[in-house]
């Protein structure tokens, strides 16, 4: 490897919007996010499938019409 070329590999913090810090390493120092595991609603429970349109009906309207060969 070559000296002197490779950038500085240390301490980070990682700050989400809803105030949540992540320690990790990172070449940059401090990052901010929107995001993260804490506020997330797919990884805190709160996210839910919503069939709005009906797809599972749509689509068996849609293809029930289609003959067997």
């Amino acid at each position: 490897m070559k000296k002197d070329i490779h950038p500085q590999y240390s301490e980070a913090s990682i700050t989400c919007a809803c105030g949540n810090v992540l320690e990790t390493r990172s070449t940059v120092k401090e990052m901010s996010i929107n995001t993260c595991s804490k506020c997330h609603p797919f990884f805190t429970g709160q996210a839910t499938f919503i069939d709005s349109a009906g797809r599972i009906e749509q689509f068996k309207k849609r293809y029930s019409a289609v003959k067997k060969a």
